[in-house]
């Protein structure tokens, strides 16, 4: 059978099943068989649009370098996510609000003035319907709290339930944690300022979506401005990660100082993976204690 009569017989099964429309394939101008060849030399074969079988196999499996490399392949489900899958992208970011650029050309030089500023942006953030989901679900939104004029500010993931009830980051049986080391390190929680990745809750207390955590970038970005910390605490791999627009897991950026926007950045566990592990209470105790020293304060 000659390839006119296959395609014509193809054509018509096609428009029997109810297809009414095949698109238009560009076939590579390289012949199949050498891109094969030359495929079979390197040990990896080649699937459609250049990209390696072995990728798209394991983009079935969830595996962080498919999910980059296919991103077609890859679909939001609740839990864990991918390294990828939680960094912010400028790609996907909305546009800058006129109202969040005009606040922020305040003059921010007292506390005074930052707190006007921070009430300001809260009213923003509390009208915001950028992630329809969030907005459609969440009780309402968490903004940061705190002393606008603190040297140091903690950024974690998301409100949990008991934050978006009570309105206030850090209120739940992970807060309660943070307290506990909060005051272990010499320092008061009304002297720090605190906030998170997204302003809203995720349903059922799933990790923030890339687009989330983008929607949500301005006005984290805005309260750092604000504020002008000198040291940020990243607790998690959301909050780390997407500040830092970071790969690597919260264990490889542990005991290190990163910048941003001006303020020595360091990361550690989130204390809700220290209530499900507490052995590793010792090592956020290390990172603790390797910041404070930072600071002239030794801890034992």
């Amino acid at each position: 059978m000659n390839s006119k009569r296959a395609i014509a017989q193809l054509l018509k099964h096609l428009s029997g099943v109810g297809v009414t429309h095949v698109p238009r394939v560009e076939f590579p101008k390289t012949p199949i068989q050498k891109t094969e060849a030359a495929s079979r030399g390197s040990g990896v074969s080649v699937a459609a649009g250049g990209v390696a079988a072995k990728d798209v196999t394991k983009a079935g499996r969830k595996s962080p370098k498919a999910a980059t490399t296919v991103p077609e392949l890859r679909r939001p489900t609740s839990g864990l996510r991918s390294v990828e899958e939680l960094q912010v992208t400028d790609a996907n970011r909305p546009e800058a609000l006129a109202e969040v650029q005009e606040l922020l050309k305040r003059e921010l030089n007292d506390s005074r003035h930052k707190q006007e500023a921070l009430c300001s942006l809260a009213a923003v953030v509390a009208k915001c319907r950028r992630c329809n989901e969030l907005a459609t679900t969440r009780k309402q939104t968490v903004f940061g709290v705190g002393d606008p004029n603190a040297r140091i500010m903690f950024i974690g993931e998301a409100p949990g339930a008991d934050e978006d009830s009570q309105g206030e980051p850090f209120v739940g049986e992970a807060g309660q944690l943070l307290n506990k080391i909060v005051a272990a390190c010499h320092l008061r929680r009304e002297d720090i300022y605190i906030c998170n990745i997204l302003c809203c809750r995720p349903p059922g207390n799933r990790n923030p979506l890339p687009q989330e955590a983008s929607n949500c970038r301005e006005y984290l970005d805005a309260q750092i401005q604000i504020v002008q910390p000198e040291y940020i605490i990243c607790w998690g791999a959301v909050a780390a990660q997407n500040l830092l627009n970071e790969t690597r897991a919260v264990g490889k950026l542990r005991r290190q100082f990163f910048t941003h926007n001006g303020a020595k950045v360091m990361c550690t566990y989130h204390p809700s993976y220290l209530l499900r592990n507490p052995s590793a209470k010792k090592e956020v105790w290390e990172d603790l204690k390797f910041f404070m020293l930072d600071l002239g304060v030794e801890l034992q």
